[in-house]
């Protein structure tokens, strides 16, 4: 058959052959334990309504930055993507033909690599995708989405998803999560409390949101008001059974400032009257006030900081925000994070998991920080660090002075419903070929790798996670 392709049984794990049946054995001991999911950004409307998937350009290009963004780079106009308003003339399978067309690019990507995941594992789809098998595989996948196995909930269950976070506004009632959890679905859907578009003065429609939030909660607009209205929508998250609340930012910057102060600050960011300056002060004193808030209610305090959003403006004009131009900056978190770690960061109770897009800070600063402060956590590789070589990079630069129960273990952080197992699974080979390294080595026994390969796909995402 034309492209025949089989998933190798050893892919991810060492070449030289001992090395490799040590990790062999220590990923099989994982490989079908449950799936620990406490960040990402599924909508919870999928499971709620059950519907059947759309098409396989909907499920595996549309909605997937990695995907369009690579796509875009090779020359693909992102409206022909089925990107911003109107549908593209040719429809899904034009679009399914274009990825087929542009496979090549995708060669050595963490993103191929996941795509042939899905289509192999989720949906036995074996053949190679390239133009001439495009709208083979189409009808194949089309034959595969109607039948009721491959519905979302029947995936949920078989995916074997014990806890799945998702990411939710503020002022979301979070009626789906109330359904979800009275339908009788096997595991954990959470809400996760995602406030920036409410903290950061900069974002356009802050002053309307922040008005929302005080009308919504009742209090007044003064900044203890604010307070109290962010204090009482997290309240309801955790009804509901939220376990963190997450902050992106571009810089991981905090202040501690008197009442005064940020009273001054708030009204004059409520009124649009203040400048870039204040706007970041302001900023920097919310983050301190969300650990504060972290330390009263429980919730898990994540940061993912250092990403430059909407980075091409003629694209953001076009087609809108979050269509696959944000890109990495260089972070530091020392010196920004040392105000609120004054404060909070001996507190054994709180919870702060920081992730960077920044390779350099893995053991410049995000280990040395976990590595000394009860409250800080390092988070997995996260966005365009969740491949299997920055996996095992980030193994070696965090272990030597955090070790491995000071980080987060594996985040997902995806949207793509398919691609969960693809991702823990691709996390559980990666860590399984660095422990059998150590063991090779004689730096670990290994029984004890063995319990570490245990504990980094439950113990530990359960620990910090506070599940």
């Amino acid at each position: 058959m034309l492209g025949l392709r089989r998933t190798h049984p050893d892919r991810l794990l060492p070449v030289e052959p001992d090395t490799r049946a040590i990790a062999r054995d220590l990923y099989h001991r994982v490989a079908e334990r449950r799936i620990i999911s406490p960040h990402g950004h599924v909508d919870p409307a999928l499971l709620r309504s059950d519907a059947p998937f759309e098409d396989p350009a909907e499920l595996f290009i549309v909605h997937d930055h990695y995907v369009t963004r690579l796509l875009h780079a090779a020359g693909a106009d992102l409206a022909s993507l089925g990107i911003g308003p109107g549908a593209p003339k040719g429809g899904s399978r034009e679009i399914w033909r274009t990825l087929a067309e542009h496979w090549h690019v995708f060669a050595g990507t963490a993103t191929g690599y996941w795509l042939e995941e899905e289509l192999s594992g989720v949906l036995g789809i074996e053949e190679e995708l390239g133009p001439q098998t495009a709208d083979r595989i189409y009808d194949e996948i089309c034959e595969r989405l109607a039948q009721p196995a491959f519905r979302p909930r029947a995936l949920f269950e078989r995916f074997g998803i014990e806890v799945l976070a998702t990411t939710d506004d503020p002022l979301d009632d979070l009626g789906h999560h109330r359904a979800l959890r009275e339908s009788g679905l096997p595991g954990r859907i959470v809400p996760t409390f995602r406030p920036d578009a409410y903290l950061d003065p900069s974002q356009p429609g802050f002053t309307a949101r922040v008005e929302r939030l005080l009308a919504a909660t009742g209090a007044p607009a003064t900044f203890a008001g604010y307070l109290a209205a962010l204090e009482s929508r997290r309240a309801h998250f955790i009804a509901h059974g939220a376990v963190s609340a997450d902050h992106g930012v571009v810089e991981p910057l905090t202040a501690d400032l008197d009442p005064g102060e940020a009273e001054r600050l708030f009204r004059a960011v409520l009124s649009g009257a203040a400048d870039p300056a204040q706007q970041r002060a302001f900023l920097a004193h919310m983050l301190f006030q969300m650990a504060r808030m972290s330390v009263d209610d429980g919730l898990v305090m994540t940061v993912h900081a250092g990403v430059h959003r909407n980075h091409s403006r003629p694209t953001l004009e076009r087609f809108g925000a979050d269509t696959g131009h944000d890109i990495p900056l260089p972070t530091t978190f020392t010196e920004g994070l040392r105000p609120l770690l004054e404060r909070f960061g001996l507190r054994r109770d709180l919870h702060i998991v920081l992730f960077t897009v920044d390779e350099t800070t893995f053991s410049r600063e995000l280990a040395p920080l976990a590595g000394f402060y009860p409250a800080v956590y390092v988070g997995a590789p996260w966005w365009f660090l969740d491949a299997p070589d920055a996996i095992a990079r980030f193994r070696s630069a965090v272990t030597e002075t955090a070790g491995f129960y000071r980080t987060s273990g594996f985040i997902d952080d995806t949207r793509a419903f398919l691609s969960i197992p693809a991702r823990h699974d691709t996390a559980r080979r990666a860590d399984a070929a660095f422990l059998a390294r150590l063991v090779r080595q004689g730096r670990l026994s290994l029984p004890r790798a063995e319990r570490i390969a245990d504990d980094l796909v439950d113990a530990i995402p359960r620990a910090v996670f506070k599940l």
